[in-house]
C-alpha cells in the first residue's frame, strides 16, 4: 500500500473553516463508523483539527481517497488510509528537519520588517516581538543598531514548519546590549541577569480530585503498536464542580466541539490560548468575545464529548502550538535563584559570546529551503 502510493499526486491543502472530522468523512464517503469507532484520545485529537491547518490528501485514478495525513500539532497527524479492509485510521509523528541557525540583523525600518526581509520568516519575526515585549522600546531604534538572533527552525516538504524557538538573541540600540535567553527547565525567557522576561503565568482552573492524564505529544503505546498523543490535562472532579478561567482573556470559542463536548476557548497575552473542555454547562451570560478575569466562573465539569467520566480536560496553546499545562502553571517567580540561577547563568555566558561574535559578520539570506532536503510525507503504518 505504502509503496503505490509513491507513484500518486500528493496534494497540499489548508482544512476549511468550519469543517469538522466528521464532515471530511463525510466529503470522500466515508462511513462515519470510523470515526465512532474511534478510543476517547483520539476523538479528542480529531478535535484538536483547526482551521488553515495543513493536509496532504493522494487520491487514485477513480478519484478514490487513498490516504490523508492532517496535522493536529507540529509532531503530530492523523492519518487515514485505504487497504483490503477498507478505510482505517492511526496517529503518526510528523517527520521533519530541524535546522539552527544565527542571523545578524543590522536595523534598516524595524526589527519586525527587516528580520522579514533578511529570512522571510514571519513566525520568527512574530516571535522575536513577543519574546522581547515589555522589556525593550524598539521606538528607540535607529538605523544601523542591530539585532543578532540564533533560533532553532523545523522544516517540512522545503517549508517552514510550525513556530522557532528563539534560543538567544540581543539588541544592541546605541551601544547598549539586551539579551534574552530561552531557559530549557521551564521554556521561558530571562535576561543575561536570570530575570524573568515572561511574567505571565495561569492558575490551575478547578479543584480537582486528582489527574486522571497528563500531557503527552507522542508517546509509544506498547500494546496499541503505534504513537498517542494527549494534547492537555485531565482534571478528574465531580460533575457540576466549578471551573475558573486561569487567566484574564477574550473567549474566542464557545460551544460544542467533537469529542471535547462543550468547549470554551480563551485568547490571553503573548500569544496563549487555552480550552476547557467536556463541560456540562456554560456559566451563564458568557458568549464569544466575552472579556473574563483570571479566577472567573466559566462553567461547570461534565461528561460531554467522549468522555469515561467526570473530569476537565485542560489545554494550553502559545502561538498555536499545544504546550504542557503543568509547566506554565507550576512557574510563577519572576527571578531565578540559588543552583538554578548559577546553572543558567553558566549556559548563558557561552551564548552571549557566540551572539557578540556574529555581530560584525556581513549579512545574508538565511535558511535556503530549495537546499535543506526533507524527508517524504508519506510513511507506513508501521
Amino acid at each position: 500500500m505504502v509503496t503505490s502510493l509513491y507513484s500518486l499526486e500528493v496534494e497540499k491543502l489548508s482544512w476549511p473553516k468550519g469543517d469538522t472530522f466528521l464532515t471530511f468523512l463525510q466529503h470522500y464517503n466515508i462511513n462515519n463508523k470510523l470515526y465512532f469507532d474511534l478510543e476517547k484520545e483520539d476523538k479528542e485529537l480529531c478535535s484538536e483539527i483547526r482551521a488553515g491547518a495543513r493536509y496532504y490528501l493522494t487520491k487514485n485514478e477513480n478519484n478514490e481517497l487513498v490516504q490523508v495525513l492532517i496535522e493536529v500539532s507540529e509532531e503530530m497527524q492523523l492519518q487515514i488510509y485505504k487497504d483490503d479492509d477498507g478505510y482505517k485510521f492511526t496517529t503518526v509523528p510528523i517527520v521533519f528537519d530541524e535546522v539552527v541557525e544565527t542571523v545578524t540583523i543590522p536595523i534598516t525600518l524595524s526589527p519586525y520588517q527587516d528580520i522579514l526581509n533578511q529570512t522571510s520568516n514571519s513566525e520568527l519575526a512574530n516571535e522575536f516581538i513577543r519574546a522581547y515585549s515589555g522589556s525593550v522600546n524598539f521606538k528607540y531604534m535607529r538605523k544601523n543598531d542591530k539585532i543578532i538572533i540564533k533560533y532553532r527552525q523545523k522544516v517540512r516538504m522545503g517549508q517552514y514548519h510550525g513556530t522557532p524557538e528563539i534560543i538567544s538573541s540581543v539588541v544592541q540600540i546605541r551601544k547598549k546590549k539586551y539579551f534574552i535567553f530561552k531557559n530549557e527547565d521551564d521554556g521561558r525567557y530571562y535576561n543575561d541577569k536570570g530575570k524573568s522576561l515572561t511574567s505571565y503565568f495561569f492558575k490551575v482552573p478547578l479543584t480537582y480530585s486528582r489527574i486522571s492524564s497528563r500531557f503527552t505529544k507522542k508517546r509509544w503505546h506498547p500494546v496499541l503498536k503505534r504513537y498517542r498523543a494527549h494534547l492537555g490535562i485531565d482534571y478528574a472532579a465531580p460533575r457540576g464542580r466549578a471551573i475558573y478561567s486561569a487567566a484574564n482573556g477574550r473567549i474566542i470559542f464557545r460551544g460544542r466541539k467533537g469529542g471535547y463536548g462543550n468547549v470554551i476557548k480563551i485568547a490571553h497575552k503573548n500569544g496563549y490560548v487555552t480550552l476547557y473542555a467536556h463541560q456540562s454547562r456554560f456559566k451563564s451570560g458568557l458568549k464569544r468575545g466575552s472579556r473574563v478575569r483570571k479566577g472567573q466562573l466559566i462553567g461547570y465539569v461534565g461528561t460531554t464529548g467522549v468522555s469515561t467520566g467526570p473530569h476537565l480536560h485542560f489545554g494550553l496553546y502559545k502561538n498555536g502550538r499545544a504546550i504542557d499545562p503543568s509547566r506554565i502553571i507550576r512557574v510563577t517567580k519572576t527571578k531565578l535563584k540559588g543552583t538554578a540561577k548559577k546553572k543558567f547563568l553558566k549556559y548563558t555566558k557561552s551564548l552571549a559570546q557566540e551572539l557578540m561574535e556574529k555581530k560584525d559578520e556581513p549579512t545574508q539570506k538565511v535558511l535556503n529551503l530549495k537546499k535543506i532536503e526533507s524527508k517524504s510525507i508519506l510513511k507506513s503504518k508501521a
